[in-house]
């Protein structure tokens, strides 16, 4: 087969990339190893920036989402028992979030794919890359018990942090920055309705909590636990038992609990490579850098990603020039890390740090005193929250 870009990972990063390139009339194929099934209903991000889901309404993908998605102009964040409202449209401007799960957003870049007459090869297996240092790379793979080859002009590794892309580029030419944080989230998705109409960031001496949420109908929770915690060791009741400690406010609000559809714990950890390109491979999203979750980050940092290198890639096809492709991960990188320190931030004033001899959390209160009183702290966390222009 023969492609002008061929695209390894069928999620955000890799689908929206397939979408903006068709748009401008670059063909593409994008390789999965997974069924449609598994990846349309993976359950991950559901928090959209205002620039991720403008750039949904620009491209056409937005229809299900306006009926179906929710809308934020705020969000709360609780400590000592007191709520604290950050009025994220007020702040920017007019900005907001949306929540839509990342499942949802992957459901809606397929049937568009598809179409529009695209490929998209599920369960592709045995996935290799070769020729990434000329120019003429190529990915081999099997379909359907059969050897293929896919010649491309451009290889994009969009296939997830454990995914094999990033290890097809020779040793000594990354530079990788990893930290594991001495926490992990324990998440639920609960059969019962939101208690709340924005999401609540809690602060509590026992630990962080987080009251998201899917639907009118769905309920997204999340509790700060040890990364090496069992989940067995948490059943349902304990949860929500939990969950009305962390999450109590001196106003008389109550969380009401459901049957709990899913659950499952993961480690936070901040993971970047440098640079995200060699050759003619580039990285985007998750395959480049994973961001704690506590920014609500990672789908809108891999859109970003595919935005700036459809652009790159588009203006090396339209006019012979290299230039945006030569500095697709310094363009990039320059938000990544702006994410990250972000994320980090989030994460340090929220959770509880084991060992903490009473001075860390005499210091978080006194920041979280801060972001919720001071109109310019607040403003700053808006302004991330929302997430920065497009650059």
């Amino acid at each position: 087969m023969r492609t002008q870009v061929g695209i390894v990972g069928a999620g955000p990063a890799g689908l929206t990339l397939a979408h903006l390139l068709h748009l401008r009339g670059i063909d593409s194929v994008v390789l999965e190893a997974r069924s449609r099934e598994y990846v349309e209903k993976r359950v991950r991000a559901g928090v959209l920036e205002q620039g991720t889901v403008d750039l949904l309404r620009e491209t056409g993908l937005a229809d299900r989402l306006e009926r179906e998605g929710l809308v934020h102009h705020g969000i709360e964040i609780r400590f000592d028992g007191t709520r604290h409202r950050i009025a994220l449209s007020d702040l920017t401007g007019g900005r907001s979030i949306w929540i839509y799960g990342q499942q949802e957003v992957v459901k809606d870049l397929i049937a568009a794919r598809l179409a529009a007459g695209g490929e998209i090869l599920f369960e592709a297996s045995d996935v290799r890359l070769s020729g990434i240092d000329s120019s003429a790379p190529s990915i081999q793979y099997v379909a359907h018990g059969l050897a293929e080859e896919l010649h491309c002009d451009v290889i994009a590794g969009c296939d997830g942090f454990h995914g094999l892309c990033r290890h097809a580029i020779p040793a000594g030419v990354l530079q990788v920055y990893s930290r594991e944080y001495p926490f992990a989230w324990l998440g639920i998705l609960a059969q019962v309705a939101p208690c709340t109409e924005e999401l609540i960031y809690a602060h509590h001496e026992r630990g962080f909590a987080l009251h998201s949420l899917r639907s009118p109908t769905i309920s997204r929770l999340y509790l700060q636990v040890d990364p090496d915690e069992d989940v067995a060791a948490w059943p349902d009741d304990r949860i929500w038992e939990e969950l009305r400690v962390r999450l109590a406010s001196d106003d008389g609000w109550t969380l009401a609990d459901g049957p709990v559809l899913e659950k499952g714990i993961t480690p936070l950890r901040s993971f970047v490579v440098e640079p995200m390109q060699h050759g003619r491979l580039f990285l985007a999203g998750d395959a480049a850098h994973i961001v704690p979750a506590t920014g609500a980050k990672g789908l809108n940092l891999a859109v970003h990603d595919v935005r700036i290198l459809a652009e790159a890639v588009a203006e090396w096809y339209r006019t012979g020039s290299t230039e945006l492709l030569d500095g697709y991960s310094e363009a990039c990188l320059r938000r990544v890390w702006r994410v990250q320190d972000f994320s980090w931030f989030m994460s340090s004033i929220l959770h509880r740090f084991p060992g903490d001899d009473g001075v860390q959390r005499k210091l978080q209160l006194a920041q979280l005193a801060y972001v919720t009183g001071s109109e310019a702290a607040s403003r700053s966390l808006a302004e991330n929250y929302v997430g920065l222009p497009h650059v």
